[in-house]
């Protein structure tokens, strides 16, 4: 850093330094303005960018509600019994009346309990080596030292066929819990395995409900009867406990059935049964008006919120007295003063902007052109409630009558979806949801040209190019003003030397004529 220090007015006693600075400060005009102009480009980088994350939180909010069909598909579903079954709508088009009775036998997991592990010592120590425990199995004895692998084929309920599952179990390192662990770990064997050390037994659960599950032990026998668990001799099967593994039994509007398990779905409903009963109960759907009514208010609300600040900004009072301020004028003012100057400076960035301007009009026209091929009565918004606001200053934001949009609902909620999302390559066929997303989507893409996003890189979008410009200006413009930093400092150095000579010269004549005269 020394070798750029300068040191000036010592011959003049001028303050060259200062002069320097305010010298400068008149040839740095130029960069602060492209310094300016570059800040005013990010600001309306920043600004276009925000615009479409409202426009992209529109469109996802359309995606989630009045796009899809299940939106208009909620029902409300009543049991005349929820203590025995209830019941939810999955995918029902028309309300209906279900009866569900005569339920004499719930579903339920097969189940294998063990008998009372017994060992030298009268019990087991789940976390003992399995090397270390003599199990006694009626009068004999069992130890096991060497590697055991259980093969066992496993059903599933229902199924007709049968998988195999191996285990290996080393009982130098193995322990009854690590044998559990492996049990419960192994998806094709699909079981829950835990000890009670209370009983001193285990219980082996089957993780689905229903009739049809076995488990057929090939190999490593001599270990589950160590455990307690009983082998019928004929089949190989492990012995399930009675009365598990059942499927659930049941009339549904008079026709005797079973199921696997208590929650099943038939014809778009999805059951489940809590209990057994020998009556009736009756199960019905109604249209779910507060749901559907709440996802079409949500869009709504979404637009008008989306349009209002969009409007906002194309109104935006564009403050040119207000440019951005230099680093120099920063260090001049308060925070509280930078920031209302700031505020002013990025007013107004994006007024009368053609891209978000055009895009809005094209949204207003989505709307309000009327969808054909539809159902009589619901081939425009205003149909069914959905009007624009009399007062121009809202910018052609939507009002809802309420009562109009909950009996439009009530009385044909399809005809509402097709209205939003009727599918169709024709303008005015498509639905108002489509027309919209296709809109958006299109403005996005255009904002996107002109102002990028985050993970674009400068080269990409418009912006970007005028502002890689800017910065190869700004740094020629730097490198020249060090050159003409460099010269001012040659000049006056020169001058220095120059006032230097000439008081080395009045020196030198003041001692010629009169030194000698002292």
């Amino acid at each position: 850093m020394a070798s750029n220090m300068r040191i000036g007015g010592l011959a003049s006693g001028m303050d060259i330094d200062q002069i320097v600075k305010d010298l400068m400060k008149v040839e740095r005009m130029p960069l602060d303005k492209l310094k300016q102009k570059k800040q005013i480009l990010e600001w309306q980088r920043d600004d276009y960018r925000e615009m479409n994350k409202l426009l992209q939180e529109l469109d996802t909010l359309i995606f989630d509600g009045v796009f899809k069909q299940s939106t208009f598909l909620k029902k409300k579903v009543t049991s005349s019994d929820e203590s025995v079954v209830t019941a939810v709508a999955t995918n029902v088009m028309a309300n209906q009346t279900v009866e569900i009775g005569n339920i004499t036998q719930l579903a339920s997991a097969a189940r294998w309990t063990s008998a009372e592990i017994k060992t030298d010592n009268g019990s087991i120590d789940p976390n003992a080596k399995l090397k270390d425990v003599t199990f006694k199995v009626g009068e004999d004895t069992l130890q096991f030292t060497d590697s055991i692998t259980l093969t066992l084929n496993v059903k599933k309920p229902g199924s007709t066929t049968a998988e195999t599952v191996d285990i290996s179990i080393d009982p130098q390192n193995d322990s009854l819990n690590s044998v559990i662990a492996k049990l419960n770990q192994n998806t094709k064997l699909g079981v829950s395995v835990f000890y009670d050390e209370f009983t001193k037994k285990m219980v082996i659960t089957k993780n689905e409900t229903g009739s049809g599950a076995s488990i057929e032990v090939t190999s490593g026998s001599s270990f589950l009867q160590a455990l307690g668990f009983t082998i019928d001799s004929g089949t190989n099967l492990l012995q399930q406990d009675p009365g598990s593994g059942t499927n659930a039994k049941f009339t549904i509007n008079g026709l005797e059935t079973e199921r696997t398990t208590n929650t099943f779905t038939i014809n778009g409903m999805t059951y489940t049964l809590k209990n057994t009963t020998t009556g009736t109960v009756t199960i019905s759907t109604a249209t779910d008006t507060d749901s559907i009514f709440n996802s079409i208010k949500a869009f709504v609300d979404k637009y008008n919120e989306v349009i209002d600040k969009i409007n906002a900004k194309l109104k935006e009072e564009r403050y040119r007295d207000y440019p951005p301020l230099t680093d120099e004028q920063k260090e001049s003012m308060t925070e509280k003063q930078i920031e209302l100057w700031e505020e002013k400076a990025k007013s107004g960035l994006l007024r009368g902007d053609s891209i978000l301007s055009s895009g809005l009009s094209k949204m207003r026209m989505d709307l309000y052109t009327s969808v054909q091929g539809v159902v009589s009565g619901f081939s425009q918004l205003a149909e069914i409630g959905i009007t624009t606001s009399s007062n121009y200053l809202d910018g052609g934001k939507l009002m809802i009558d309420e009562t109009k949009l909950r009996e439009k609902i009530q009385e044909n909620p399809d005809a509402i979806y097709r209205l939003f999302n009727n599918n169709s390559s024709n303008y005015s066929e498509k639905g108002i949801a489509r027309r919209l997303r296709d809109t958006i989507k299109d403005t996005i893409g255009k904002v996107e040209q002109k102002a990028g996003k985050t993970v674009w890189t400068n080269q990409q979008f418009a912006i970007g190019r005028d502002l890689i410009q800017i910065n190869e200006q700004i740094d020629r413009f730097e490198d020249r003003l060090k050159q003409i930093e460099d010269r001012y400092w040659r000049q006056f150095t020169a001058m220095e030397k120059a006032i230097q000579r000439a008081n080395e010269q009045s020196m030198y004549l003041m001692n010629a004529f009169f030194g000698g005269s002292q």
